[in-house]
């Protein structure tokens, strides 16, 4: 089990990240670009110090600052998939993936045939004698995994694993990687940017922003009550904070939505672009939350199209391109938008208690 605090300052940027991973378990640390992922990911690797904190890994304490301990990363149980692989380019896949189980101590006979069984279980028994440059994507980033399993680390990194591979080879490398993780007996952290590689190959997820953490939870919990806008924004649904009186919810700016939900106090509510309707005029009907508003920029989503309306909040709507056609959408124009209170949620704004696990 991995049980840290990471705490790391750098020049103006502070990392206080409690963090907590059962083994067998694998949990997503997710965040916006400059939010502190690679920052935990190095410290835990034991590439950068903790200023303060502590990080135990299977009851050893690898660094704890207060007491001047700190265990350079060739003596960490630690396994790391970096974004690129970073496999020695000079050795067969079959040294590659032999290089830590020697590092460790093991002759170099029982180390590649300790490799040799890795690779067969990922199926590349047939590339034990190629070289990265002749492995494909996919390939490669299967050595990789093979390498960091080979020394039987009690912790896991994968840092952004499939960001390299295109769409086709990534969905089915995703697949194999969902059954090997499945496998593994220690912890798992993957640290990515992806909400679909998180939602398929993470039991937990930890959402980290400015450094710190904002939500975490099963993947239910964080789709259903997104509690910041980057998290909104990454399972896709609109979010807005506001004062709660029954099923009146008063946003700021003056503006009020109705929500199916009632409640008192600090609320936020959540609804997703589909639940949007857009009209040429003010729509007659049940629809409780009705307002003019403006086209702010119109982007293909799929099949639909995502449309985003400028005010008197910002909001955005998925429209078909038969509807966008005959509303004659374009960005300045004026439409109304109505949206049904039973389509949206409404939950209070205070996150809940946190996980115990993470406050050792």
């Amino acid at each position: 089990m991995l049980d840290a605090r990471l705490v790391v300052e750098r020049r103006s940027f502070r990392l206080d990240l409690p963090l907590a991973v059962h083994a067998g378990e694998v949990v997503a640390l997710l965040g916006p670009n400059g939010a502190g992922k690679t920052t935990a990911l190095r410290a835990l690797a034991g590439l950068l110090p903790l200023s303060d904190g502590h990080l135990t890994l299977a009851g050893r304490d690898l660094d704890r600052p207060g007491r001047r301990l700190w265990s350079p990363p060739e003596r960490r149980p630690i396994g790391v998939v970096f974004q690129d692989y970073l496999l020695f380019p000079h050795l067969t896949a079959l040294d590659n993936v032999a290089f830590g189980p020697r590092r460790q101590g093991l002759r170099r006979r029982a180390a590649r045939e300790r490799a040799a069984g890795w690779l067969d279980r990922m199926g590349l028994a047939d590339h034990a004698r190629s070289r990265p440059r002749h492995l494909s994507g996919g390939q490669a980033q299967r050595v990789a995994l093979a390498r960091a399993l080979a020394v039987e680390p009690a912790l896991l990194l994968l840092d952004e694993p499939l960001a390299a591979l295109d769409a086709r080879t990534r969905l089915d490398t995703r697949a194999q990687l969902q059954r090997h993780l499945a496998a593994h007996p220690g912890a798992t952290l993957l640290v990515t940017h992806d909400p679909l590689d998180a939602l398929v190959l993470a039991d937990r997820l930890v959402i980290v922003e400015d450094g710190r953490v904002v939500q975490e939870g099963d993947a239910a919990t964080i789709t259903a009550q997104p509690r910041t806008d980057y998290v909104a924004r990454l399972v896709g649904l609109n979010l807005y904070r506001g004062h709660a009186t029954g099923h009146t919810v008063a946003l700021a700016g003056g503006f009020e939505l109705t929500t199916g939900d009632a409640h008192d106090g600090d609320v936020f509510v959540a609804f997703p672009p589909s639940a949007v309707a857009l009209h040429a005029a003010r729509p007659d009907g049940s629809p409780r939350n009705t307002w003019p508003t403006t086209i702010g920029g119109v982007q293909r989503h799929g099949d639909n199209l995502r449309v985003q309306l400028a005010g008197p909040i910002e909001v955005a709507a998925d429209v078909t391109p038969l509807a966008a056609a005959h509303l004659r959408l374009a960005p300045g124009r004026p439409v109304w938008a109505a949206v049904k209170a039973t389509e949206t949620r409404a939950y209070p704004a205070a996150p809940p208690a946190r996980d115990a696990r993470t406050d050792r």
